[in-house]
């Protein structure tokens, strides 16, 4: 990946080497490699695979923290807090235009276009996401449709990419593919109970950052779903007040997440989520989706790279950041 980045352009270089050094889970370049061991290929092109997918991953959290105007990432100040939103963005769309050569360099067409449809899935999952901010009707479903295209897509690309490298039949290649799909389902879910249920030097930013940025994610549209009229009225009109707050803020360049809902707001919705155990089911649906994935490659023989990708869905339901 450090590879990737240019010695001519000195802000290229700072900005990657912030966003390399801050560290991460690395998960999306682990499941090319060990996907690609399962359907039996251990060979280079898979070390050039998953370096382009990470390079990919990495230039969505730059746009993401300029979308969601997030002052920190991972514990350290993010690139936009440091250089602004204009140089982050750009040098995201650098990270995107190396990743992309990377893959054409390859050049296996079926790589490819599992690369080119998960950018366009990881859009079309943010645009679907801030068309519903501080909406309370949000439904399951679309939900579901938001987090299996923002973050689920490019966890499925990982997989289903080791298995091309594998060279197995189309029906492997699907069972791989939701293999990854169900396991960044489960990572997001408990990403989303994180939020709600871990503290800022566990999470490496600010808590409850999903709510006061609008999203209404698992937790919250569970508590909607099982509190009273009453109590639901309550928390619509918290939402619509943030809305209106988040867009004056914005208009004047001064939006934060904690100037859109204040403490003393939060805290009676958060009660509500406690109350109606938001976070512990939101958990228990992270479960469910655990056990699909693993159903997903049980054909697949048994041996380490198969241990290792079990290993790898049951953390991410289980993890503590």
């Amino acid at each position: 990946m450090r590879e990737q980045l240019p010695t001519s352009h000195a802000l290229i270089g700072l900005v990657g080497d912030h966003v390399l050094d801050s560290g991460g889970k690395r998960l999306r370049p682990a499941l090319v490699m060990l996907s690609a061991e399962l359907c039996g290929y251990d060979g280079p092109r898979r070390v050039q695979i998953a370096a382009a997918l990470e390079l990919l991953h990495t230039a969505t959290l730059l746009h993401d923290d300029v979308v969601d105007l997030a002052d920190t990432r991972r514990g350290r100040a993010a690139a936009r807090a440091i250089w602004g939103n204009r140089r982050a963005v750009l040098v995201g769309d650098y990270f995107y235009s190396r990743a992309s050569s990377m893959i054409v360099e390859d050049g296996d067409i079926d790589i490819l276009q599992i690369f080119s449809e998960a950018i366009g899935s990881m859009a079309e999952g943010e645009l679907m996401q801030l068309e519903k901010s501080f909406d309370p009707d949000v439904t399951e479903a679309h939900y579901y449709s938001v987090i299996d295209r923002k973050s689920a897509s490019l966890i499925a690309a990982s997989s289903d990419s080791g298995a091309v490298l594998g060279g197995v039949t189309r029906a492997e290649r699907r069972r791989v593919a939701e293999f990854g799909r169900e396991l960044g389902l489960a990572f997001q879910l408990r990403d989303d109970a994180l939020d709600y249920s871990a503290g800022l030097e566990v999470l490496g930013k600010s808590p409850f950052t999903d709510l006061r940025e609008g999203k209404i994610t698992l937790p919250l549209l569970l508590t909607l779903k099982r509190c009273s009229s009453a109590e639901r009225d309550s928390v619509a009109a918290v939402l619509k007040t943030a809305q209106r707050r988040a867009l004056e803020l914005e208009a004047e360049g001064v939006r934060t997440p904690e100037a859109v809902i204040t403490d003393a707001e939060l805290a009676p919705v958060l009660e509500l989520i406690g109350r109606h155990r938001g976070v512990e089911d939101t958990d228990r649906r992270a479960a469910e989706h655990v056990k699909r994935s693993a159903a997903s490659i049980a054909p697949f023989p048994d041996g380490p790279a198969k241990d290792a990708l079990l290993g790898a869905a049951l953390y991410s339901a289980e993890r503590e950041s």
